[in-house]
């Protein structure tokens, strides 16, 4: 038996993104001890995934913490790791091999470096969607893929009940209007136009929902819909998981919740703007579709709800 790592930091969508790549590394390695390094955010989320032994904490101090670095590779040695799956494919990662396994090739060290298409720099590769470089990784390393292309994030669930109880939901449609404070390109900004025409339609047959982030709380406060938190404090990941799975329908932005939604079979919508492609972060699946616009101020609530309702009859 050997113990095999996967690296995955975060971002949230990105772990939902990952979740295919490590089942089927977890699936080629049945025999062994599956390990991930992660940070902080996903540290106790990812003792949930079945498809994981343990998890190594990476507090991501700066890499002139010397200190820090040193326990962390020693920590990391000591396990003694007949092969690593880089799925984070970032400069920091990079650094940890070349400290690592300096001089190691795809047989102990899977990246997107290490396994790039002969006659193409990573930047060609980069074009590619983030599932089929993924796919590609793995099967370049000599792995059989079947969830890859397929993630299925409801391993992160959690039982909801007593949070549904409390806010009576039983058919609500959730939104996701927020996005991170330095990407205000991602945000659509017709979310309580929206509302408006959904109440018209529909009247009180759904509850109209968003599920503020720990800092968007305050924000929630200017959208047209009930604000689920759990004791006035946000929902954890799998919390919103559960949420997320249960609705009716989800209108997002493109962030984390959004590729939640895509990843649990969520029906709904995921808006675009020119900051990136749908194809490029895989996130459309069967019942989860991307609008997508140049400028994300001219896409109308007209427009959005059009394409909403066709998950609603």
């Amino acid at each position: 038996m050997s113990n095999i790592l996967i690296i995955k930091h975060g971002s949230l969508g990105d772990i939902a993104q990952a979740s295919g790549a490590i089942q089927d590394i977890s699936e080629n390695y049945k025999n062994d001890k599956i390990y991930i390094l992660t940070t902080r955010p996903y540290f106790e989320l990812f003792k949930k995934n079945p498809h994981i032994y343990d998890v190594i904490l990476d507090k991501r101090l700066p890499k002139y913490n010397l200190i820090y670095l040193y326990f962390l590779m020693r920590d990391i040695k000591k396990f003694k790791f007949s092969k690593v799956f880089d799925l984070q494919n970032s400069s920091r990662t990079t650094f940890y091999k070349n400290i690592l396994f300096p001089k190691a090739g795809n047989e102990i060290w899977s990246s997107s470096l290490t396994t790039l298409p002969q006659g193409q720099d990573k930047d060609q590769f980069d074009k590619f969607s983030v599932l089929e470089r993924f796919d590609y990784q793995l099967r370049n390393s000599g792995l059989k893929t079947r969830n890859t292309m397929h993630p299925n994030f409801t391993w992160a669930s959690s039982d909801i009940s007593q949070i549904k109880n409390h806010y009576n939901l039983k058919k609500y449609i959730l939104l996701f209007p927020f996005c991170s404070p330095h990407l205000k390109i991602k945000k659509w900004p017709y979310y309580n136009d929206l509302i408006k025409l959904i109440s018209e339609k529909y009247g009180k047959e759904y509850t109209i929902a968003t599920a503020p982030g720990p800092n968007e709380i305050r924000e929630s406060k200017e959208i047209n819909a009930l604000a689920l938190l759990d004791n006035g404090k946000a929902l954890d990941i799998s919390q919103l998981t559960s949420i997320i799975k249960n609705s009716s329908a989800i209108v997002a932005n493109d962030t984390g919740p959004a590729h939640i939604a895509a990843h649990v079979g969520s029906r709904g919508l995921t808006l675009f703007g020119r900051h990136t492609t749908a194809y490029k972060v895989s996130i459309e699946r069967e019942n989860f579709k991307a609008i997508q616009v140049s400028n994300l101020n001219n896409l109308s609530a007209e427009k959005v709800f059009e394409k909403l309702i066709i998950y609603l009859i």
